[in-house]
């Protein structure tokens, strides 16, 4: 029998959130592995690692926000927004104060267009908007809108800002850096970043790679996983008798069995037993619930 759950791994720094699944994927002899929200090889932090059948619901997680601990060094910019890029200009930064810093920050919170870093995964024309810029060709990318929930200054030893950040999926903190060291007058680049949560997933209860190992080795992987539904559980919850679950399993649609139902809403279904058995999602031109996903076993 595979592995189903998810695993909330600690991400170490200098590997890919790839090389971590497929670290994961040997380790646990699973072969449906994947991951929620990819972090930088330089970042650290939170790594959902979906196994088994909880890859099916790797897609609804990317909704989920998202909370980053980044170090931020005024004064110096480079062309990838990080520490890994080359150093494009060096600034005099002295004249950013306290009050400066926290006007500007001020300015970033809420609803927001943001331009992604040109040294980024986003695909032009099919190809990954890094390889182009690595080939030396012109990239403009649009700016696209994220949300900051919160913005919080944890400390500030200048040239050094540490920013606590809660946001949308799709936000750069990149390119937050970067446009904060614009805003400023005197350049930024992210030094480092930690992923502190993802949804419910939170980095006090995370695991790194080598506790995830050990745990394989002594037959206590179950205790690390979450349930499939976890990330879930701010949904609606719907409990279905023998019959509809049944009808749910083999992808019947079922009448409404809930109130209050919008349009594209998605809820939780479970049978007598309480097993979590489908996503679904209701569709107001039949007036039914659709199995969007099915869980059985």
């Amino acid at each position: 029998m595979g592995v189903n759950g998810i695993l909330n791994v600690n991400k170490p720094g200098d590997c890919t959130s790839f090389s971590v699944v497929a670290k994961i994927r040997r380790m646990t002899g699973e072969k449906r592995v994947g991951h929620a929200g990819t972090l930088d090889p330089a970042a650290t932090g939170v790594l959902p690692i979906c196994l088994g059948q909880a890859t099916r619901i790797t897609e609804y997680l990317h909704a989920l926000s998202k909370r980053y601990v980044a170090d931020i060094e005024l004064g110096i910019s480079t062309d990838t927004f990080d520490g890994q890029g080359r150093v494009i200009s060096c600034k005099e930064a002295s004249g950013v104060t306290l009050s400066l810093l926290q006007l500007a920050l001020e300015s970033f919170q809420g609803i927001i267009d943001q331009v992604p870093p040109i040294y980024s995964a986003i695909k032009i024309n099919g190809r990954q908007s890094y390889s182009l810029a690595r080939e030396g060709i012109k990239i403009s990318l649009k700016p696209r809108q994220v949300r900051i929930e919160r913005l919080e200054m944890l400390a500030f030893e200048p040239p050094y800002v540490k920013l606590s950040i809660l946001c949308s999926k799709g936000t750069y903190i990149r390119s937050l850096a970067n446009d904060l060291g614009e805003r400023l007058g005197c350049g930024a680049y992210l030094k480092a970043l930690t992923r502190t949560a993802y949804g419910q997933f939170d980095i006090r209860d995370s695991h790194s790679p080598e506790e995830i190992q050990s745990a394989v080795e002594n037959g206590k992987l179950q205790s690390l996983l979450y349930s499939a539904d976890y990330p879930l559980l701010d949904w609606q919850k719907l409990v279905l008798d023998q019959k509809t679950a049944g009808e749910v399993l083999t992808g019947t649609d079922i009448a409404p069995v809930a109130e209050d139902i919008s349009v594209g809403t998605l809820c939780r279904a479970y049978d007598p037993e309480d097993r979590f058995i489908a996503i679904m999602k209701f569709r107001p031109e039949t007036g039914l619930w659709h199995p969007e996903k099915v869980f059985n076993g």
